[in-house]
């Protein structure tokens, strides 16, 4: 990792977040730590699941996978004190950037209204190997809604819906390279592994000697590093992008 010192990102303006993800699971390798924070801080905090995560858990057939991921993400939200979550019906493992994508991702925006919108990386190649097909769609699809959502040219239906065209400022990713931190250090942090943890049963589908304290801890212990504030005990790294 580089040694170079990264600035933590200014939260103290923001009132509403919007976090965008494709699976029951994705915001909690990380980003939940900052939910936690951020809904500490009163601030609003919604999620948007685009499926249910129904192909993810390979002895169990994807109708009772369907049923289980969305009630274990409910604990995980509930952890870090995320009242909102909606999850879409896209389809796990197909999940495409395209029109219908975009549409309903700039209809929440719209609906919600966030300062700020936290989304997974869309890079081919992150830390842990080769990023899922869903997850890369996700963020792309993400960036190209916010611009949507702020276009009333862009799916007009949605103006004839009451839906009138909502700016984001912020656009914050996780996942990838950053230039940025989020500081999670201590309460969020811990509230962010048990987020994780929440997801008992999809994890034991995973197996092996995963432990979800370790790389968590781990993993923001190390961005940490990169902070020049003796304070930041752990961070998540973020790459951000003003949208306005």
């Amino acid at each position: 990792m580089s040694s170079e010192s990264l600035p933590l990102f200014d939260d103290s303006e923001i009132t509403r977040v919007l976090c965008v993800a494709a699976h029951p699971d994705d915001m909690e390798y990380g980003g939940s730590a900052a939910a936690a924070r951020w809904s500490a801080r009163g601030i609003e905090v919604s999620y948007l699941l685009l499926t249910a995560g129904e192909a993810g858990m390979r002895s169990r057939h994807p109708e009772e996978t369907a049923a289980l991921r969305p009630h274990e993400q409910q604990d995980a939200c509930a952890v870090v004190g995320v009242e909102d979550l909606k999850i879409l019906d896209f389809p796990d493992g197909t999940l495409q950037s395209d029109l219908a994508t975009r549409q309903a991702i700039a209809k929440h925006i719209r609906q919600l209204k966030p300062d700020l919108v936290l989304t997974q990386t869309w890079d081919l190649e992150v830390s842990w190997g080769l990023n899922h097909a869903d997850h890369r769609a996700t963020g792309l699809a993400t960036v190209d809604a916010i611009r949507d959502a702020d276009n009333p040219w862009v799916f007009p239906e949605l103006v004839q819906q009451g839906l009138e065209p909502w700016a984001v400022s912020w656009l914050l990713v996780f996942g990838g390279s950053a230039d940025h931190l989020v500081d999670v250090s201590g309460e969020p942090l811990q509230r962010g592994i048990a987020s994780l943890e929440a997801h008992a049963q999809y994890l034991a589908e995973l197996g092996g000697d995963f432990d979800p304290r370790m790389m968590l801890e781990s993993m923001t212990e190390a961005a940490a590093q990169r902070s020049a504030d003796p304070l930041v005990s752990h961070a998540l790294p973020v790459a951000v992008f003003p949208m306005r």
